[in-house]
């Protein structure tokens, strides 16, 4: 089932860059910057293929990706900052999200917000859903733009360029990805069980 839903989204892909040349690379990297999990491990490494027979640049190809990331980027913190907070307040008690946490998450980002949107550019999964609690956090708008622009271009170069160097096997690639993905998700999964638990032992405190 996965397996068929992955080969969907890849043939997605395919369509929507062979049809829109660099303006299709931006669409699909703004819709996988979007909280939309459209892989960046199939876009990018077939988009420098492509570049590979000279029908892009590679340059070029890392460049529509980041700006790509960028405009799917701010309409996902432009919903957490407008709306994200107010759903928050109202529902966030059903998930164990407190008002203390919100509090603590804002002066996080505050202090630390620039390096972690910049780390998070460089990390599968994670890269993907950043930008909503940025927003939610209310990080300033133009440190969020520049630190993600900046955080997603080498990620989309070094992608691109793997595609260019492996040309008709660029799907290779997404076995290795794979792994990448698995091992976060193990982590992210570790975490949630530690915010359970964390806030299943302070209400039993209370």
């Amino acid at each position: 089932m996965i397996g068929k839903l992955l080969a969907a989204l890849a043939a997605l892909i395919i369509w929507i860059i062979s049809t829109g040349g660099y303006a299709g690379i931006v669409i699909a990297m703004a819709i996988e910057s979007a909280c939309i999990p459209l892989p960046s491990e199939v876009i990018m490494p077939f988009s420098g293929y492509l570049a590979s027979i000279g029908r892009f640049s590679l340059w070029g190809t890392a460049l529509a990706g980041a700006i790509g990331n960028v405009a799917g980027s701010t309409v996902a913190y432009l919903v957490g900052r407008y709306g994200g907070r107010e759903i928050v307040w109202k529902y966030g008690r059903y998930v164990l999200i407190s008002h203390r946490d919100v509090a603590t998450a804002d002066r996080w980002f505050s202090r630390y917000g620039q390096r972690v949107v910049f780390g998070s550019r460089l990390l599968p999964v994670i890269r993907t859903f950043i930008s909503l609690p940025a927003g939610i956090a209310k990080m300033r708008f133009i440190p969020f733009v520049v630190y993600t622009f900046l955080g997603s271009l080498p990620w989309c170069y070094a992608l691109a360029y793997v595609g260019y160097r492996l040309g008709e096997r660029w799907d290779t690639i997404g076995v290795y990805f794979h792994r990448f993905d698995t091992a976060i998700g193990s982590l992210l999964l570790l975490a949630a069980g530690w915010w359970v638990w964390r806030h299943w032992r302070h209400l039993r405190e209370a």
